[in-house]
């Protein structure tokens, strides 16, 4: 009897039907995600308005919503689906945003920790963004009302209800209220 695992591919994730949940596909392997709360989509709306409103009014690039999918690498295949993403003018092909996954990593991937979600998981959530050339990684925890914000996997910095967020180098001129986001 053979015992052989088969990696799920990019393509097959695409295809798969929709039945309700979300899923993203990690080194071959399909992960279901379990549905988010009342809380973390508050959350997930309210940075979106945000960096949406700035973005339709500077024209810097595009920002993708929670279920758009990112193909981070290749055999195996990884696509991950942050809360909130975006990507510089200069990035989108001629031809207009793929209708399939993004291939390759957003500028500014946002994660949004959720009641039921482990720290292990977040952690290499934040690991592949930055592995795959995301030039800004940043994990929104509701619980404590905090952000932190990845540069790169040694420039981290935590920010409070009381901080100022900003766009640095990935989004210039844009800032926000950590506050903002609760």
């Amino acid at each position: 009897m053979s015992n052989t695992k088969t990696s799920m591919r990019a393509e097959e994730l695409f295809a798969l039907p929709d039945d309700g949940f979300r899923y993203e596909l990690v080194k071959g392997e399909l992960r279901r995600m379990p549905p988010s709360g009342g809380e973390h989509g508050v959350v997930v709306v309210n940075f979106t308005v945000l960096i949406g409103q700035f973005v339709k009014l500077n024209a810097p690039g595009a920002v993708f919503g929670a279920e758009t999918g990112f193909r981070l690498a290749s055999n195996p295949d990884t696509v991950r689906a942050p809360d909130l993403a975006f990507v510089r003018r200069e990035r989108i092909p001629e031809g207009g945003i793929p209708r399939e996954f993004w291939p390759g990593a957003p500028d500014l991937a946002v994660e949004v920790v959720s009641p039921g979600d482990r720290y292990t998981d977040i952690e290499e959530k934040t690991q592949d963004w930055l592995d795959a050339g995301t030039r800004m990684v940043v994990v929104v925890n509701p619980r404590n009302r905090t952000i932190t914000v990845y540069r790169s996997h040694t420039d981290v910095i935590r920010l409070t209800e009381s901080d100022l967020f900003d766009g640095g180098d990935v989004l210039p001129g844009f800032t926000c209220r950590v506050a903002d986001l609760f």
